[in-house]
């Protein structure tokens, strides 16, 4: 059982802040400073080059690979860290079109982040092999998979809404239709149990700097199903995914499993970060995140709902169908939102009309989402929002 009384303290959070953009930013972890601090002095400092075997520097993204993979129902040994989640969409949809060579459609949806779009559409252009991006709604996604998709490439969870996609049964039913699937959990991976193993996910790529509170520019993550590992051709061929970096090969050969996936050099500093990150996660039951996070959005959209009848409801009705954030719709939402944080109540805005509430229990409570929900109410009552300071556009909103 997890006590989420006892994992809030493990967190920075601001004085009179509510903090429900956990989704797009994830707090600092109270123990992060101190392990960046130590991982730049004792590490970096004193240790300096000879720190990537005697502090492990190295071994780090496998190691934490493996603890993401607990939370994701990724078999061991099968998910490894670094670059950014561009990198890594890119690389699993490359190393996805070449296990389904006859075919040339990768089908998306709407919902999907535009980052995993645009990859797909330059890859395209690269390739230049009469590949086409077909992109349907999210409702339509499970009857657009014929025999013509290659590759069916979706974020689980719909960054504006918070719909959330059957993962079994898209999965299913793409293999059944001899299609592979890619999986984007960037709003699953730290939000809601996932279980890659037992769907049959071929790919699953995520970032860890939301849910997984890794820190701005944290890196991301690849999965690759053990039946796939071996036989891949990464398109990206990097010299730490070399099957002996160190040899130096001027011809390369893929290192074992998922870490031919492997690029660059590994971010040190924002792993040491991450790795705080993850004592606190080691300690969490996913099933525990989701129960709590399902009754903390409950409660939001009753209070919202019965205070302000303006505000459409965005996200899903059904619990079932919603990831761990609430989406309201409003023709001056982004003022609303500014109106909100300058009343110590964080969320976010999407174009054209969403605002964004995201719930993580670890560091929310009831008593937050009760206040953050009166306060909104105030904001709409008295249009607090209509303000000149609070129609000006940020650089990010």
């Amino acid at each position: 059982m997890t006590d989420f009384a006892a994992t809030r303290n493990l967190f920075h959070l601001p004085d009179g802040v509510i903090y429900l953009d956990g989704n797009s930013l994830g707090p600092l972890p109270r123990d992060a400073p101190a392990r960046v601090a130590r991982t730049t002095v004792a590490e970096w400092g004193d240790m300096l080059i000879t720190g990537w075997n005697k502090a492990g520097w190295m071994a780090q993204p496998a190691a934490l690979g493996d603890r993401i993979g607990r939370l994701i129902g990724a078999e061991a040994g099968h998910v490894t860290l670094g670059d950014t989640l561009s990198i890594k969409v890119f690389q699993a949809l490359a190393a996805a079109l070449n296990l389904v060579p006859d075919r040339r459609v990768v089908l998306s949806d709407n919902g999907n982040f535009p980052t995993d779009l645009y990859m797909a559409e330059g890859l395209m252009r690269l390739r230049d092999s009469g590949h086409s991006l077909r992109v349907v709604d999210p409702e339509a996604v499970a009857g657009a998979i014929t025999d013509e998709v290659a590759v069916v490439m979706l974020t689980e969870v719909d960054y504006r809404t918070g719909r959330k996609h059957d993962m079994a049964a898209i999965t299913a039913r793409a293999h059944a239709a001899g299609a592979v699937v890619i999986w984007d959990l960037a709003h699953s991976a730290g939000a809601l149990p996932v279980d890659l193993s037992g769907t049959g996910a071929d790919f699953a790529v995520g970032c860890t700097y939301k849910y997984l509170n890794g820190g701005p520019g944290a890196p991301a993550f690849i999965y690759v199903a053990p039946r796939h590992a071996d036989s891949l051709q990464p398109a990206l061929a990097g010299w730490l995914g070399h099957a002996a970096p160190f040899d130096f090969d001027l011809a390369y050969r893929p290192g074992a499993r998922v870490e031919r996936m492997r690029v660059g050099t590994p971010p040190v500093l924002q792993m040491a970060a991450l790795e705080a990150a993850m004592d606190i996660w080691d300690t969490v039951d996913m099933q525990a995140v989701r129960t709590a996070s399902v009754a903390l959005c409950e409660r939001f959209i009753a209070d919202v709902e019965a205070a302000c009848p303006m505000l459409a409801l965005a996200s899903p009705r059904d619990a079932a169908a919603r990831g761990s954030q609430v989406s309201f719709r409003f023709a001056d939402g982004y003022a609303v939102m500014q109106a909100l944080i300058a009343r110590g109540v964080i969320g976010d805005f999407r174009a054209p009309d969403i605002m964004r509430f995201g719930f993580t229990p670890l560091f929310i409570g009831e008593d937050d989402v009760r206040a953050a929900a009166a306060i909104l109410a105030e904001v709409m009552r008295d249009r607090l929002w209509d303000r000149p300071e609070h129609h000006k556009r940020a650089a990010v909103t």
